[in-house]
């Protein structure tokens, strides 16, 4: 089975600026533009499972309505990570301690006190299972964190240990990697 991990368009939201919970809008033109690269690219039929986050939304039904044999449900384990009170900061503008004590206990520190990489990871993997029991090929509208998680995931890490675990990579605005799952 395959799912498609789709990020948002590029959000509206100064350079810089940190935001995974914040539910800011993505740029119009270009979740059309991604809408229009995604409906000739997917498969007929498919579901397609959506963070609640605006710039998901955006592009979700953007999609859904050049493309109105794909079904769409919003879930919302697929949110970005939450970085609490860090949202909406500049990344510039928070404490080097802060980062320090991420980057000592980066799988288990709630950077920003809400959530960690261990609870962003373990929501996924439920989505991702959930996915495998269906047997079916799926879209995620969502964002790069959960991206790099499931691709992780995907690979059968199940707990990060370091920092230098977590994937640098992930698609740009708009674009998307396509995962082939093993069915369990």
């Amino acid at each position: 089975m395959k799912i498609w991990l789709v990020r948002h368009a590029q959000p509206l939201v100064a350079a810089g600026l940190c935001y995974g919970a914040l539910d800011l809008p993505a740029d119009p033109q270009h979740t059309v533009q991604a809408a229009h690269t995604l409906a000739k690219n997917l498969p007929t039929g498919l579901l397609l499972r959506a963070s609640p986050l605006q710039r998901c939304k955006q592009l979700t039904l953007a999609l859904q309505a050049l493309r109105p044999d794909l079904t769409y449900e919003t879930e919302a384990r697929l949110s970005e990570m939450n970085f609490g009170s860090f949202e909406g900061l500049r990344w510039d503008a928070i404490a080097k301690e802060a980062f320090d004590a991420w980057l000592a206990d980066f799988a288990g520190h709630r950077f920003g006190g809400v959530e960690n990489l261990t609870e962003l990871m373990a929501r996924v993997a439920e989505v991702l299972q959930a996915a495998k029991q269906r047997s079916q090929d799926e879209v995620w509208v969502t964002h790069a964190g959960v991206i790099r998680a499931a691709s992780l995931l995907a690979k059968g890490v199940q707990q990060l240990d370091n920092a230098a675990q977590w994937p640098v990579q992930a698609p740009a605005f708009g674009e998307y990697w396509c995962l082939d799952c093993q069915s369990d």
